[in-house]
Parts: structure tokens; C-alpha cells; sequence
């Protein structure tokens, strides 16, 4: 029992709190975006918000053994951890119950546990327990393929299911990489190649259906022959202002850079064409202004737009948004729930909710830092950056700043997987924290 007073007597309450009023907020929300007046109780098991309801408590008590647990234990576990949810991922693709054309889902009766959820939590843990063993320096390029290789493996899983919108989330582990030594110039190569895939489908003089052997490619020619002037542009430059020692070096760098973007702009509509499903790449187009589809693709993010801008400065008030009310925004209690805050609440509200998710990751990222344990301190970011990635896709998909992809909004989307997942990532953090001033790995 006095182990136990020193963990509560050590833990984050402030984060504590968040995580409770962020979760009783989002309950909130889902009653009022699935209310029904036959059934009023916001315990009606039937509904749901009484399901979601069960998910909370059975939350709490995932909580409250993940803080029972010893600290050192998870850390031998990681990799026990990351394998089980790997194999979870198998045997999903293999025995799950298909949803909207995903196998990504464990049916039991009315509920259902999605497993990639949870493989957040896995990945996480590895990446800290590899990235702080002895034996790991981030500087080899070997380290870095192990590191690339853990992300990788589930990844690959969740495409087969496909879920390209959970695989999206895996890019925020590359921002952990960065915090451990990553060079920067991997950034700048991704941000380079996000430009790039933009400006592609924007100058591509096509129209959405119309086969890859019959595009018209001058928009490509004219990107292809801008990167060209540039680069001669620039090999001239260095040739006269970069000292006669560090010319190779620039060179090389300047070619590798403008082949590998001429490459990259040459098969990036092929894996447009054939990797992505169609409701995904109407949706991209919809977002880069290059197709309309208000009563299709794209009515899911025009009704969350309305709602969220009917609800002004102030709001209509809890339980009086009209467009919620009538079921008006497809998915307004999963992964547009975020149109429910906007209509019933306004800006003021919205303002409140996302100031509240930045005040979580701000404390998350407080957390990482005041840590001994280089384990812990990799942990902490893992969870800083899922926990961004969410909220900013989440977000920008109810505003139209993101392609539709069904990412939730952590505590507040309806659904135990992710109410789950989201507790596991925030209370291990919580708990190798209560012990961060053992020294450990």
C-alpha cells in the first residue's frame, strides 16, 4: 500500500485531469450528436452514447492497471507488445469482419475492437525500447533501417486492410526519428516531395476517370523543365560561390535531388492510378479544387463546413444544433464530431477544445523532456506526435483543409478501439513518469 500512495502521490495530475475533462467532453458530444428523444437517457445502452459510456469505464480501469504496473516491466514487455499487435494485424486481414470495404475490425456481437489502434501503442514502445538500448546508434545507417523497419512492418499490415488513414498517422513517428538525430534534410526531402505531389495533380491537365494513357501531360512537361532552369541555375551558382573544396559534394547533392524529383514526378500519377481507391482519389481532387462533387464525394466535408459555420461566434447551444439535431453531417459522432463542437459551441467552443488538445501535447512534450530514462523520453514523443497527427487530420478534415480519411478525434469520436488506444498511449507515459527519478534505459 505505500508503493501505491508514492505512484498517486507522484503522478501527473494536471495531465490527469485533461485526459478526464477531454473524455466526459467528448461523451458529451456524442450524446448530443446521436440523441435520439425515444431514448433520452445518456446511459441507454442501446445508443451510442451508452456504449460509449462502457468504453469509459472499462478506460478507467485500463488506467488505473496500467498505474499498478511496474515501469521496467513495460519496458522488457515492448517488444512483447509490438509483436502481439502485429500479429493481431494478421489475423484481422485473416478473421475480421469487413467494414466499408475494410477488413480492419474484430466483430463481437454489437461491438467491435480495431487493432490498429492499438499498434500505435506498439510501435511506440519499440521505437523507445531500440532507440535506447546499448547497442543502438541512430547515426548508423543501421540503426535508421531498424528504426524504418518497425514503423514499416504494420504499416504494410494496415494497407492490406487498407487504411490509408491510420498508415498517414505513421508519418509522425518519423518527427520522433528527428528528436533522436534524424538529419533534417530527410524533412526538407518530405516537404519537397509534398510540393511536388501538389503541384503534379494541380498542373496534370486531366479530369478524374480518364485512364493514365490518355492524360495530357504538358502540366507535367512544365514542372518537369522548371526543375531542369533550376537546377542548371543553381549548378552555375555553386560553381561560382561555393568554395572549390565543397563543390563535389554540392553537385552530387544538386543531381541527386533534381533526378530523384524528375523520377518522382514521373510515376507519382501511376501510384495516383493504381494504389489509391477511387473514393480516396475524388477526394484528394475534391480538396485541391481540380473536381466538384457537393452531393457526392464531397458532401460529407460541405455539410460538416455548414454546420460548423452556422454556429457563429457563440453557438446555437448545447443540444440545439439544427444540423446535428436532424442528422444532416454523415459520421457526426466518429469522424466528424468535430462539426458537433462548431455548430453547438461556435468559435468560442472550437477555440476551447483545440486549446485544450495543445495544452495536452505541450504537457506530453514536458513530460519527455524532464525525463532520466532515454526509453521514457522516446516513449513521450511517440505519444506527443500520434496524438498531433490525429487532432490536426481530424480537424482539417471537418474544415476542408484534409482529405476525408477517418482519422478520430482522440477522446472525442465515438468508439472503444481508440478511446482504448489513446488511454494506453497517455497512462504508459503517466507511469514510467511516476518513476522518472529511477534511473533506467
Amino acid at each position: 500500500m505505500r508503493r501505491g500512495r508514492n505512484i498517486f502521490a507522484s503522478l501527473d495530475w494536471f495531465t490527469v485531469g485533461l485526459y478526464f475533462l477531454l473524455m466526459l467532453m467528448g461523451w458529451f458530444n456524442i450524446y448530443s450528436a446521436s440523441y435520439s428523444e425515444l431514448n433520452p437517457s445518456i446511459f441507454d445502452s442501446t445508443q451510442e452514447y451508452g456504449k460509449q459510456f462502457i468504453w469509459i469505464m472499462t478506460a478507467c480501469v485500463i488506467a488505473f492497471i496500467i498505474l499498478l504496473l511496474d515501469g521496467d516491466f513495460l519496458r522488457r514487455i515492448s517488444p512483447i507488445i509490438y509483436g502481439v499487435t502485429c500479429l493481431l494485424l494478421v489475423l484481422v486481414l485473416l478473421f475480421g469482419r469487413e467494414i466499408n470495404g475494410q477488413k480492419a475490425w474484430f466483430g463481437f456481437g454489437s461491438f467491435g475492437i480495431q487493432p490498429s489502434e492499438f499498434s500505435k501503442v506498439g510501435i511506440g514502445l519499440m521505437l523507445a525500447y531500440f532507440l535506447s538500448s546499448a547497442e543502438a546508434q541512430f547515426a548508423t545507417l543501421r540503426s535508421k533501417l531498424a528504426s524504418t523497419a518497425i514503423i514499416a512492418f504494420p504499416a504494410l499490415l494496415i494497407m492490406l486492410q487498407p487504411d490509408t488513414g491510420t498508415v498517414l498517422v505513421f508519418a509522425a513517428f518519423i518527427l520522433v526519428l528527428y528528436r533522436e538525430g534524424l538529419s533534417g534534410n530527410i524533412l526538407l526531402l518530405g516537404l519537397l516531395a509534398a510540393i511536388l505531389s501538389v503541384l503534379s495533380l494541380v498542373l496534370k491537365a486531366t479530369e478524374v476517370g480518364i485512364p493514365f494513357t490518355e492524360m495530357a501531360i504538358q502540366g507535367h512537361y512544365m514542372l518537369m523543365i522548371f526543375i531542369v532552369v533550376i537546377t542548371v541555375a543553381a549548378f552555375f551558382a555553386i560553381g561560382k560561390l561555393v568554395l572549390p573544396r565543397l563543390r563535389k559534394r554540392n553537385y552530387a547533392l544538386l543531381i541527386g535531388t533534381a533526378v530523384g524529383s524528375l523520377i518522382f514526378i514521373g510515376t507519382l500519377d501511376v501510384m495516383f492510378e493504381n494504389v489509391l481507391e477511387p473514393h480516396q482519389k475524388i477526394r484528394i481532387n475534391i480538396l485541391l479544387g481540380l473536381a466538384e462533387d457537393p452531393l457526392g464525394a464531397g458532401y460529407n466535408v460541405k455539410q460538416s463546413q455548414t454546420a460548423i459555420g452556422s454556429g457563429g461566434f457563440s453557438g446555437k447551444g448545447y443540444l440545439e444544433g439544427t444540423l446535428t439535431k436532424f442528422k444532416y453531417v454523415p459520421m457526426q459522432s466518429t469522424d466528424f464530431i468535430f462539426c458537433t463542437i462548431g455548430e453547438e459551441w461556435g468559435f468560442i467552443g472550437s477555440f476551447v477544445i483545440i486549446t485544450l488538445f495543445l495544452v495536452l501535447m505541450l504537457r506530453i512534450i514536458f513530460i519527455a523532456e524532464r525525463q532520466r530514462s532515454k526509453f521514457t523520453r522516446i516513449y513521450g514523443y511517440a505519444v506527443a506526435c500520434v496524438f498531433f497527427m490525429h487532432v490536426l487530420i481530424n480537424i482539417g478534415m471537418a474544415i476542408g483543409l484534409a482529405p476525408v480519411i477517418g482519422i478520430p478525434l482522440p477522446f472525442f469520436s465515438y468508439g472503444g478501439s481508440s478511446l482504448w488506444g489513446f488511454t494506453l498511449l497517455l497512462f504508459i507515459l503517466l507511469k514510467l513518469d511516476t518513476e522518472r527519478l529511477v534511473v533506467l534505459r
